[in-house]
C-alpha cells in the first residue's frame, strides 16, 4: 500500500539546536531512494508502507547511534484506495485551485 507520511523526529536530551540531527535523517532518507521533501516542521515522505516505516525506524536507529538518548516522533499517514496519489499530485491540485482553474 502506498502512503504519504509527514513526520517530525524530535531528539530529546540534546540541547536546543536540532538541525544536525535533521540533516542526518535527511541523509538516511536520501539513501532509501524514496521520495521525500524537507519542510520547516518536518519531512514529507512517500512510498510503500513498509519502506516508509523502515525509513523512519532507520532515522531513530541512526540518531541513537549518534548518542541521542531519547527520541519522540510524530507521524501523520495518509492513504487512498480509490486511486493512486503522490505528494506532487496533492500540491498540484491546490495550485490549480489557487490559479482559479477549479
Amino acid at each position: 500500500m502506498n502512503v504519504i507520511a509527514q513526520f517530525t523526529v524530535i531528539p530529546i536530551g540534546t540541547g536546543t539546536s536540532l538541525s544536525s540531527y535533521v540533516a542526518t535523517c535527511e541523509r538516511v532518507l536520501a539513501a532509501t531512494g524514496l521520495t521525500y521533501e524537507l519542510h520547516a516542521n518536518g519531512t514529507n515522505l512517500e512510498g510503500e508502507w513498509e519502506a516508509v516505516m523502515d525509513a523512519i525506524k532507520r532515522c531513530h536507529e541512526t540518531l541513537h547511534a549518534m548518542g541521542v538518548p531519547r527520541i519522540s516522533t510524530n507521524v501523520t499517514i495518509g492513504t487512498r484506495s480509490d486511486r493512486p496519489q503522490r505528494m506532487a499530485d496533492k500540491i498540484a491540485s491546490v495550485r490549480e485551485k489557487l490559479a482559479g482553474q477549479n
